[in-house]
């Protein structure tokens, strides 16, 4: 008999289905050769301190650090759990082959090897691997079943990743409540948790410290358009310009030819000009208030905007936060439920790239898209369009973009609708041409002060036929420059300015203030985290953390909710503001490598090292005891009064 054995049970019943295993039994089901049971998420955990010594049951700052010789794992104390699990061991330990059906990813591998452990199963063990749950995409995963083995290494950086956040959770959560909490409250720290925090009350310090900086924008208004004073920039601010752009092309392999882009530069050596003094500015009005306005200059551009591009679980949630305020938490267990509902493919990914190998179902996946047909017959009748920036094997792992699987939606709630429509929206408009666009360019003198104004048009409006009118995207161009806030795109470029005119215009100076950044919200925040490795200092863990930041897709939402359990932060509006207890736990960290982005970066480079085989896991483990003993150490060396009110 072979044992297949899923994460959940709506998942277990469309392989069930699939299979022929038709017949229900008593917490699996049955027939053409099969059993196809499961589990409810996780069924085991990483055994607790108390588990391994009687004297780690208490907290006591000697007993620290808390490192057994070996792990060992165990089933979560739960009635339900227990049940299911003597089944699951009582089918493996019979099964002549057990098929790990779990989650396609770190997490899933790592369920299901826990399970088969406690059930001390025997038999040869093959991986079902798949990106959606639709009957055709099971059938053809079970035509390539993997061996176990070549998994691995995936189980051994999600054991890593497991042990880790145990060793250094467990033990400085200890350290710091037994050091510095007062017996008030317990200070828990965590690998991610505590990083993520420091984000927050960065930010929210720079809110509070941010000293607003007075200036002056001088602008006029000729013929119903404003135009915004420009100056001409030193020779040594535009090389410093082009030095960072070098370096940039440098970095993605890019060639800069250096000359022809300050030819360049110096042809276009013009620069929005706030005026800081405002004497300075108000001599300048006087100047120019009774000179005609001359046009001196009208160029058109023409450009093109790409479409956005298909979601990762980062972005989505980041959208559903900034478009129909849903928590993060809230849009994972939706898109989760599109997934078993073989609405939409595996939703915790990391990736916004499709694997050359799904454009040849992207024809199909389009035709089953009923509801959505007025947006793609416009595509038939020529090849789908395949670009780079949709489709490059380099850029997918395990798994690819979330998109729509076809199959047609039956009931879905109104969270469900919005998710699954913006991902589908996205998933079309990859294979519309490009918005082409041409901007405006207006420029104005008087009395040897130089204006500027500019507009942008759709020429051809290409993918942006997909989405609303209201569409706005970070991905897209489109929107409106801030210098010509209070014009009309249209306006401008309806105006027909003609190089030489003159006319009589209104010069206005306005007095402004510089603004200081703006607190996050749940999705800047999936934001900042997703980048946060902008913030470490060394280059190599620069470069790694750039696909994973701190913590990991699936994990973010979680980490969250976290934050407002423990009290360290709260949420005012939309807005995510730090409690007292959050600010002074992270002011109370000195230990840098603990509230930092550097300690993901070098776990997270260790860890898909040894996904890749490059890295032994061995070496991670020792790497990971010295480090938390030397943390410990430090504090534990700590004379100061610091302590948490």
């Amino acid at each position: 008999m072979i044992v297949c054995i899923a994460e959940k049970p709506s998942v277990a019943k469309d392989i069930a289905n699939v299979l022929g295993a038709h017949t229900q039994r008593n917490g699996y089901m049955e027939g053409n050769g099969y059993q196809v049971t499961w589990t409810f998420g996780h069924l085991c955990t990483l055994k607790e301190p108390h588990d391994y010594t009687p004297q780690w049951k208490s907290w006591s700052l000697g007993s620290l650090p808390m490192i057994p010789p070996r792990f060992g794992i165990k089933l979560i104390d739960d009635r339900g759990i227990e049940k299911q699990f003597e089944i699951i061991k009582g089918l493996m330990q019979n099964a002549d082959m057990i098929i790990n059906c779990g989650d396609a990813g770190q997490e899933g591998e790592l369920i299901q090897r826990w399970v088969m452990q406690k059930a001390e199963a025997k038999c040869p063990v093959k991986r079902l691997w798949v990106s959606s749950l639709t009957d055709e995409a099971i059938r053809e995963g079970f035509a390539k079943l993997m061996d176990a083995s070549e998994k691995q290494s995936l189980y051994e950086a999600g054991l890593c990743r497991a042990i880790g956040d145990w060793v250094l959770g467990m033990n400085a959560t200890r350290l710091y409540t037994l050091k510095y909490g007062q017996n008030r409250q317990v200070l828990s720290i965590g690998r991610v948790q505590t990083p993520t925090l420091a984000l927050i009350v960065k930010r929210q310090q720079e809110i509070e410290n941010f000293v607003p900086q007075q200036y002056w924008v001088l602008k006029t208004l000729y013929r119903g358009i404003n135009f915004n004073a420009i100056m001409r920039r030193s020779d040594e601010d535009l090389m410093a310009d082009l030095e960072k752009k070098k370096e940039a092309a440098e970095k993605k392999g890019q060639p800069f030819d250096m000359a022809e882009a300050w030819r360049r530069a110096e042809a276009e050596n013009i620069g929005l000009d706030p005026i800081a003094n405002g004497e300075q500015g108000a001599a300048i009005l006087e100047r120019i208030k009774d000179k005609p306005f001359t046009i001196t200059s009208v160029t058109k551009k023409d450009g093109k905007e790409l479409p956005p591009q298909l979601f990762d679980l980062n972005e989505l949630q980041a959208e559903c936060d900034k478009k129909f305020n849903i928590p993060v938490d809230v849009t994972l267990q939706t898109v989760q439920s599109l997934y078993e509902k073989k609405l939409t493919t595996y939703p915790r990914v990391d990736t916004k790239f499709l694997s050359d190998d799904v454009y040849a179902k992207c024809p199909q996946i389009l035709m089953g898209l009923r509801d959505y047909q007025h947006l793609i017959t416009p595509l038939h009748g020529r090849p789908l369009l395949k670009s780079k920036k949709v489709f490059d094997n380099k850029k997918v792992t395990d798994h690819h973009a979330i998109i729509p699987t076809g199959v047609a939606p039956g009931a879905l709630s109104d969270n469900e609708k919005k998710v699954y429509d913006l991902i589908t929206r996205r998933f079309i408009a990859v294979f519309h041409p490009d918005c082409k666009t041409r901007t405006t360019t207006v420029l104005g003198e008087t009395d040897g002060i130089l204006f500027r104004t500019s507009g942008k048009e759709i020429i051809e409006p290409g993918w942006r036929v997909v989405f609303d009118k209201g569409f706005s995207s970070e991905n897209s161009e489109a929107s409106e420059n801030s210098e010509n806030s209070e014009n009309s795109q249209l306006s401008i470029i309806n105006s027909q300015f003609t190089k030489g005119e003159q006319g009589p215009h209104i010069p206005e100076l306005m007095e402004k203030w510089t603004q200081p950044p703006k607190p996050y919200t749940e999705g800047t925040l999936l934001k900042a985290m997703e980048t946060a490795g902008k913030f470490v200092d060394d280059e190599e863990l620069r470069e790694a953390m750039k696909e994973n930041g701190i913590g990991r897709p699936a994990t973010r939402a979680e980490i969250i909710k976290t934050l407002y359990k423990r009290n360290y932060v709260t949420k005012v509006r939309k807005s995510l503001a730090p409690t007292p207890t959050g600010i002074e736990l992270i002011s109370l960290i000195r230990e840098e490598l603990l509230k930092s982005a550097e300690l993901t970066g070098i776990w997270e480079k260790r860890l898909r090292e040894i996904e890749a085989r490059r890295y032994d896991a061995g070496q991670f483990m020792s790497e990971l005891k010295q480090m938390v003993a030397e943390i410990v150490h430090q504090v534990l060396s700590d004379n100061t009064p610091r302590r948490i009110n």
